[in-house]
């Protein structure tokens, strides 16, 4: 776990959602378009808190955990520079496994963006989803990110040299038979599981969850270079809008889920 802290205390992931904007302009049409419009949201594994800042723009009551402290530090920071400190009930460090300083149903949905990355052992993914479950209010929306086996597989194809151990075809192999990576050099991101699409409904089923949607959080725009989009982000404003009403429109196509890096798992406490 140690290097997986260490990873995330010099990466920049605010950074790298405003260079990759797509993933969080089609998240956050799903989440807020389900979310109640008042409420208690925690932000499970928040990182910076980029979607808990909009969750407390759009006038919800939010709590943030993380396990990195630097993050959590960063978030807190993050809401006095925007001035919605008053909208936060609490920042703290915590194991999304362990959920613990929190009652059951808590909350009145939740997000869980990061987390499953990096629980490369089945029995820690059902303890952060079994949490999930308990401190939701019965009946709330959950949103969950998962990273996809597929599209590492099109990265380690690509770039072998920026994806090593994926670099050769026997570790290419034990990686799809797996899910698990682990960089080889030091300071990359590292300590990782990649689902199969077909694992993630069964997954949250299982610990009690009603599966809403699964979308893919760049939609058909997945294999887009920044120069590529932004060719449509410059094409004025009708078609910068049409073109991500496509995008979510065939967000929940089922033969596009595996380009999409992450996918964004919506459901329900039953």
């Amino acid at each position: 776990m140690n290097h997986i802290l260490q990873y995330y205390n010099q990466f920049d992931e605010w950074g790298r959602l405003d260079r990759a904007p797509l993933e969080f302009i089609v998240n956050w049409h799903f989440i807020s378009s389900l979310l109640p419009a008042e409420g208690h949201i925690l932000d499970n594994g928040a990182g910076p808190g980029k979607y808990a800042m909009e969750l407390a723009r759009s006038g919800r009551s939010v709590t943030i955990t993380d396990l990195t402290p630097r993050l959590v530090k960063f978030a807190c920071d993050k809401a006095k520079e925007l001035m919605l400190e008053n909208r936060f009930n609490g920042f703290h460090v915590a194991d999304a496994k362990n959920l613990s300083l929190f009652g059951d149903e808590a909350f009145t949905a939740s997000l869980m963006m990061g987390p499953l990355y990096h629980l490369q052992e089945r029995t820690d993914r059902e303890k952060a989803v079994s949490e999930l479950y308990r401190v939701t209010q019965n009946g709330g929306y959950v949103f969950v990110s998962f990273m996809t086996r597929l599209r590492h597989l099109q990265n380690a194809l690509a770039y072998p040299e920026h994806w090593k151990p994926t670099d050769n075809m026997d570790d290419i192999r034990s990686y799809m038979d797996t899910g698990v990576f682990n960089h080889s050099d030091e300071g990359r991101f590292t300590g990782a599981y990649a689902f199969t699409i077909n694992e993630i409904k069964p997954l949250m089923e299982a610990n009690g969850f009603e599966s809403i949607k699964l979308i893919g959080s760049s939609s058909a725009a997945g294999a887009l270079t920044r120069e590529q989009l932004r060719y449509w982000e410059t094409a004025g404003e009708h078609e910068y809008r049409a073109f991500l009403q496509l995008l979510f429109d065939y967000a929940a196509d089922e033969h596009l889920l595996g380009s999409s890096s992450h996918l964004l798992y919506i459901g329900r406490r039953k």
